[in-house]
């Protein structure tokens, strides 16, 4: 097998872990509080990639920062995974899972909108027709396929659930700019993310022990979407020829989501979500072909 037929093995493993994470949130939810979820899956994931730091022999490298890396550290695990998946969860909490994983995925868009002022871009028409693109499908999924009638099932998750997709965003842009070690940062990000959860249900929650299905799912998450997914993804872009062959892969993901949502969890997925969900990537898509005609220019 060739190098790079390798690189789409560990590309669609990573994209198959992380499209039954939506399905695994809503199990866990239907059992536990949004604020416990997030403490049990941060608390394995952190468990999970120092164990693999430990294993790899790179587990001290990480602690030999400056003070400086820890400040950041602290900064991005309260973007994410605090921040971020406390949103994202609790718009779970609230939304159906094929809402909530769909509106999520306005992420990319946002992240080019973030770049105008914090990166100082401009951003040409074509890129602002690529947005509306996208927000059209955002408005037909929130407003269930309706034009004639506000449908919304629940404008406070629906805000969430694009709320969330902003914190994906900015932990995104400023994690680029640390050149630490990928693995060694998530862990530290994982580190500070426990404790700011820890110290939330300290001060806003009573801990309750759920039952053994949920738990089994939130161990899941916590092994599965921040740890094995993003250890596969990782490897993906390291053998790969080229990062574009494997990028668009991603494209899949909310698809096979809305397969295993109304598999397993057995929601009627609406026609309307997954027209608003291809206008969506339809916009993202366009966006990439514009960003690299205009760098080839």
């Amino acid at each position: 097998m060739n190098t790079q037929k390798k690189a789409y093995i560990f590309a669609l493993s990573a994209i198959l872990c992380w499209s039954t994470v939506a399905t695994a949130f809503k199990i866990a939810l239907n059992g536990m509080n949004f604020l416990h979820l997030l403490l049990i899956s941060s608390g394995v994931a952190m468990l999970f990639l120092g164990s693999l730091l430990l294993f790899t022999s790179q587990l001290q490298k990480a602690f030999t920062g400056n003070k400086m890396d820890y400040i950041r550290s602290a900064g991005l695990g309260f973007l994410n995974p605090f921040l971020y998946y406390l949103v994202l969860l609790k718009a779970y909490s609230i939304l159906p899972a094929q809402f909530a994983l769909s509106l999520n995925y306005i992420w990319p868009i946002t992240l080019v909108l973030l770049s105008i002022p914090l990166l100082k871009q401009k951003i040409g028409w074509k890129s602002l027709l690529c947005i509306l693109v996208s927000f059209s499908g955002v408005l037909i999924i929130a407003n269930k396929g309706s034009f004639t009638s506000i449908e919304t099932p629940n404008t406070y998750g629906v805000v969430l659930a694009l709320s969330s997709s902003l914190f994906w965003a900015l932990f995104w842009l400023f994690n680029v700019r640390d050149a630490r070690e990928e693995k060694q940062k998530l862990f530290l990000n994982f580190v500070f993310g426990f404790l700011y959860i820890l110290i939330s249900i300290l001060l806003f929650s009573d801990f309750r022990m759920p039952d053994n299905k949920s738990i089994l799912a939130a161990i899941y998450i916590g092994i599965v979407e921040c740890g094995i997914a993003y250890v596969f993804w990782l490897k993906a872009l390291k053998i790969t020829s080229s990062t574009d062959k494997i990028s668009n892969l991603v494209f899949l993901s909310p698809f096979i989501s809305l397969l295993f949502v109304h598999l397993i969890i057995g929601e009627s997925i609406y026609l309307s979500t997954l027209a608003g969900l291809v206008l969506i990537i339809l916009g993202i898509v366009l966006q990439k072909f514009i960003k690299k005609s205009n760098s080839i220019e």
